[in-house]
């Protein structure tokens, strides 16, 4: 068993880290605090291939694979949850669905703006009354001629406001038993009809669009089916196991940066005339933070290396998501303890990293949906 990474994953993680602290960091504390999108981070981030990691070159991609993108999240993720989202979503939701299972044509026209940076994706699943419950989609899509005529509702979708195309699920007929053929199609986020406001007030990862979105009466070419029509359902899971080991990644760099600060600042705090590093309470809560940590990496590098294998993933990407995000909720939530009052205070950014940390225990599969993920694999 190898664990070194390549010296091609090594530059990623430095180059994508030196972007992270020199770029994002600076902007960290306004980005949360303004709840704003960083529409020129990410143009630059696009510039230098960020977007394009996990995609072959001919699509505008940089020929790397999950691995070196689940780094990149990590490293984006450890100075900013906000960014590090978008960013993941970005690429496991907006972009990942239309080379998985797009045509040739669509890969050339939709994917090569997104793995090249000059444009983003965003994927449209959750509706008001369809959460874990995706089978619960409302949203329809009526064949008419040589068209889709969409009509319908997502809600908390990521990026949308500043994307040029969206996949959105929507059901497309019965089958033979009567269930719902759940099926995927690329809107382009110009098509009439489309309406799209982010009006949330969200406790964290503020500087995310969030987005809700309204389908009247969209009229889009049944080209723009996305796979199988009538395996929507599990080309979305397949895209939802990969997404898990994003948000897996960018569970971890919260983890990452929770433990950092915390131990610096016990390092530095005096009490009782001797550094709180000092004090066993305080060491046992960092030597649980720090196993935390790496058993969370070993597990989303994992569930990455299985899918760059091409081996069975499912459980593993539902291991890391639930144990990384898990992880960086509980590390936040030690590091602000382990700060005292000031953890409390914005400035020490730890209360930043505990509100960020939360939405991924909820978004893409809740952590009750994970165990439920895993309970099936098992068989039971």
């Amino acid at each position: 068993m190898d664990f070194n990474l390549t010296k091609e994953q090594e530059m990623i993680r430095k180059m994508v880290r030196d972007f992270a602290e020199k770029v994002i960091k600076p902007r960290t504390i306004e980005i949360d605090t303004e709840a704003k999108f960083p529409v020129d981070i990410f143009e630059q981030m696009g510039e230098l291939g960020f977007l394009g990691i996990p995609f072959p070159e001919e699509y505008g991609g940089s020929g790397g694979d999950t691995l070196s993108y689940a780094i990149a999240v990590e490293e984006i993720g450890r100075v900013c949850g906000s960014t590090g989202l978008s960013y993941a979503a970005a690429v496991s939701l907006g972009a990942s669905p239309i080379y998985y299972f797009g045509t040739e044509e669509q890969k050339k026209e939709f994917l090569t703006p997104l793995a090249s940076g000059k444009a983003l994706g965003s994927f449209g699943l959750t509706e008001p009354n369809a959460g874990s419950d995706a089978g619960g989609t409302k949203t329809t899509a009526v064949i008419d001629g040589d068209d889709y005529i969409i009509n319908g509702e997502k809600c908390f979708i990521t990026n949308a406001s500043y994307a040029k195309t969206l996949i959105v699920t929507a059901v497309t007929g019965k089958n033979e038993k009567g269930r719902n053929i759940i099926s995927a199609i690329i809107v382009p986020t110009n098509a009439e009809g489309v309406t799209i406001t982010s009006n949330y007030d969200k406790m964290g990862v503020r500087g995310s669009d969030t987005a809700e979105i309204v389908l009247d009466n969209v009229r889009v070419p049944r080209k723009n089916l996305l796979g199988d029509e009538k395996k929507g359902f599990s080309q979305f899971l397949y895209t939802l196991d990969g997404g898990r080991i994003s948000i897996a990644a960018l569970g971890l760099g919260i983890a990452q940066a929770s433990l950092d600060k915390a131990l610096k600042y016990a390092k530095e705090r005096k009490q009782f005339g001797k550094s709180i590093s000092n004090f066993q309470a305080i060491q046992f809560k960092l030597a649980d933070m720090a196993m935390e940590v790496e058993l969370s990496r070993n597990m989303v590098y994992k569930a990455a290396w299985l899918k760059d294998q091409n081996k069975p993933f499912t459980k593993e990407s539902a291991y890391a998501k639930l144990f990384a995000t898990e992880t960086a909720f509980r590390a936040a939530n030690q590091a602000i303890q382990i700060h005292g009052g000031y953890g409390y205070m914005r400035e020490y950014e730890v209360e930043r990293y505990l509100r960020d940390a939360k939405l991924l225990e909820i978004g893409e599969g809740t952590s009750e949906v994970q165990r439920l993920v895993i309970a099936r694999q098992l068989g039971c």
